[in-house]
């Protein structure tokens, strides 16, 4: 609805406006006439004639409603089919490369999550008031700027994907517990994504990637102590969404996908079965440093490295990275020297970590692995 309101209008807040209005009137006659046959048109029509009005009313856009349609608009008029590019348009207007990261994480929870200003606050730490303000910031550079309520042209829609995808998956690695489990929150855009993009194998990736995570996210924790993958309880974990994101992985690779999302779907895939082939593991990570070039995937490369057998050569590679303020470079440190054998050198690694460390969880995590020492 906000996405078709959003494309009617061309301005974010009339859009938003418009559309409490409609809902504010469904509240009071659908109590009293009934719930109409089509909720969705009735909402949707409604809350365009009332932004109509209001535009009408407004005397500094008198050349604008000269645009704008003499009557309103018939209930039999309004198509559902559209609805699907739209809502492609405006995700695309939300995580359009102009905006700032920050405008485009809040303007995307803010119309296609439906999180209140108050929620995505919260989920990010921040005041209500510095929330506003981001949000205020990203309308109004997509007003002044004039960036388009549209698709992008063939020849740009990789790149702009790619910025879309990362969007999603930064919410989603924001968390997923708390009041607004954000990770359910990214699930679901990812959902969105895939239904109007159904043949865009990373898209697909990312949304295997981020449902085969969460369906382990019941048994990453046991209290206030982090649980490794192999000590997990593997009953807790949700086989149903576990199942769906492998289906999405499958899919994803039987239309050709080889990128980043795809290589990690396939990495949290195979290190969800029973006896996980950490070799492969390992090699997939290889290929995963090639598409990405990321220190952090060298780290996690080295991790498989040792799954499989060679903590030495795994040490070898941690010691290459220039990672000395990531708490996991330290905690891998900490672990392959542990299991070398090295005891006071994992010591200090982990005492580093230790340091680093912010939640809970972590800090217990390590407190134990010093204490083990």
């Amino acid at each position: 609805m906000l996405a078709t309101l959003v494309g009617f209008l061309g301005d974010f807040d009339r859009a938003e406006e418009a559309a409490q209005d409609a809902f504010a009137l469904a509240a009071q006659r659908w109590p009293v006439d009934g719930m109409p046959d089509n909720p969705g048109a009735w909402l949707t029509t409604t809350a365009r004639n009332r932004a109509i009005d209001r535009l009408r009313r407004d005397r500094t856009l008198a050349e604008k409603i000269k645009l704008l349609p003499a009557t309103e608009v018939a209930m039999d008029e309004y198509d559902e089919t559209v609805i699907k590019d739209e809502r492609l348009e405006l995700i695309f207007t939300c995580c359009h490369p102009a905006l700032a990261l920050e405008g485009q994480v809040a303007l995307t929870l803010r119309a296609l999550g439906g999180l209140q200003t108050a929620d995505i606050a919260r989920a990010f730490l921040v005041s209500e008031e510095t929330m506003k303000r981001r949000l205020t910031r990203a309308k109004a550079k997509i007003k002044a700027t004039g960036i388009p309520f549209a698709v992008p042209a063939e020849q740009l829609l990789p790149d702009r994907l790619d910025a879309v995808l990362a969007v999603i998956y930064l919410i989603y690695n924001e968390g997923y517990s708390g009041r607004i489990d954000l990770g359910a929150e990214a699930i679901s855009l990812g959902r969105v994504l895939v239904e109007l993009m159904p043949d865009q194998p990373e898209a697909r990736g990312l949304l295997a990637l981020m449902m085969i995570h969460h369906a382990r996210r019941q048994a990453r924790y046991a209290g206030d102590d982090l649980v490794l993958l192999e000590d997990q309880d593997r009953s807790l974990w949700d086989q149903g969404q576990l199942d769906q994101g492998r289906a999405h992985l499958d899919r994803a690779i039987a239309l050709g996908g080889r990128g980043a999302y795809v290589v990690q779907a396939a990495i949290a895939s195979l290190q969800t079965r029973e006896q996980i082939d950490w070799p492969q593991v390992a090699e997939l990570y290889r290929r995963l440093v090639e598409l990405t070039g990321s220190l952090v995937v060298e780290l996690n490369h080295a991790v498989a490295v040792a799954q499989a057998g060679d903590p030495s050569a795994a040490l070898e590679a941690v010691d290459r990275l220039d990672l000395d303020g990531y708490l996991y470079f330290h905690s891998t440190r900490g672990e392959l020297l542990r299991r070398l054998g090295r005891d006071a050198e994992a010591r200090t690694a982990y005492l580093r970590a230790l340091g680093l460390a912010a939640s809970t969880p972590e800090r217990r995590f390590l407190k134990r692995r010093l204490e083990e020492l």
